[in-house]
């Protein structure tokens, strides 16, 4: 007696369902992706590798955009544009061989790995606008949204948030 077949073309399955002939591995394969595309995500999302829209703690004015990037496994962040209409074309505050180069393309982040938690550390940070250097620390926050930028001179330190741009 021959198998009755269900609407699909295919046998009921025994125990088990069955998609028809190459759908099964077709689905199966959309969900891996889709699983690895939300977990990538996520990890970037978690990350300071990005955009980010730098806010004066002082004022809360946004200053500039300044693009984090991974390098190695070294994080380093450039100027990506100045956002104040005041804001000076070049670093005449720098010491080292950054004076004098413009504020876009201008490295103020250098050396951060990956530290404890969702900690990044490690590395330095330029204040292009009096030309010091400071430790620094980031910390993704809010779902990696924003970024806690932590300058340290000694016991001392400064914080502040940036905004992931999208």
């Amino acid at each position: 007696m021959a198998h009755p077949r269900s609407a699909f073309g295919a046998s009921p399955s025994r125990g088990r369902h069955q998609w028809p002939g190459k759908a099964g591995s077709t689905v199966a394969r959309a969900c891996v992706i889709c699983l690895l595309a939300v977990t990538g995500s996520a990890f970037a999302q978690s990350s300071p590798v990005g955009l980010w829209r730098n806010i004066d703690d002082k004022t809360g004015e946004a200053k500039a955009e300044i693009r984090i990037t991974d390098n190695g496994g070294k994080l380093t962040g450039k100027i990506e544009k100045t956002l104040k209409k005041d804001a000076k074309p070049t670093c005449d505050e720098c010491k080292d061989e950054r004076k004098g180069q413009p504020m876009a393309g201008l490295e103020i982040i250098r050396g951060v790995s990956k530290g404890t938690g969702e900690d990044w550390e490690g590395g330095k940070i330029l204040d292009p606008e009096n030309g010091k250097e400071y430790t620094v620390r980031l910390t993704p926050v809010e779902g990696g949204q924003k970024l806690q930028v932590r300058g340290y001179l000694g016991p001392f330190y400064r914080t502040q948030v940036w905004v992931r741009v999208q």
